[in-house]
């Protein structure tokens, strides 16, 4: 399937924020950030330098599970340190596969080793709606002999 477009495409209308934090944070501050940013992650960042990330997933399964307190465990002890990344040049349907084959939610956008932003599965699914919107409109008009 192809959707069309850039992983840029998508940044440049949602916006480059990102919200980190840094590895020695408790779980419990990254998780009143998520909170008050109303996301499900945040990358965790050692100065410029992507060294994890940490999600809602993590705290469910490795903090609130394990009946450790939040208060009282570190980000760097419960982050994922593996960190998928993909560039604003890359194909929107080949970030989506590898977004779903990997099972990853979240995903770092890093040009020439600079941060440009984070997509979220659920910012890749508005697109590809969008495109296939666009794309149904398009046609509609066609058939309804919108072109002469």
């Amino acid at each position: 399937m192809d959707v069309g477009g850039t992983i840029g495409a998508i940044l440049s209308k949602k916006g480059t924020d990102v919200y980190s934090i840094a590895p020695a944070a408790t779980v419990f501050e990254a998780i009143e950030m998520m909170a008050a940013k109303n996301v499900g992650a945040l990358l965790v960042l050692q100065g410029e330098e992507v060294v994890g990330i940490i999600s809602e997933r993590d705290y469910t399964r490795k903090v609130f599970l394990k009946g450790k307190r939040s208060q009282e465990t570190k980000v760097e002890e419960i982050m994922s340190k593996h960190v998928t990344v993909t560039s604003s040049n890359e194909p929107v349907d080949n970030c989506m596969r590898l977004m779903t084959e990997r099972r990853i939610r979240h995903l770092p956008v890093v040009d020439d080793g600079k941060l440009r932003g984070v997509l979220s599965i659920g910012d890749v699914v508005k697109h590809i709606i969008s495109t296939q919107s666009a794309t149904i409109e398009h046609l509609e008009s066609y058939i309804h002999g919108g072109y002469q």
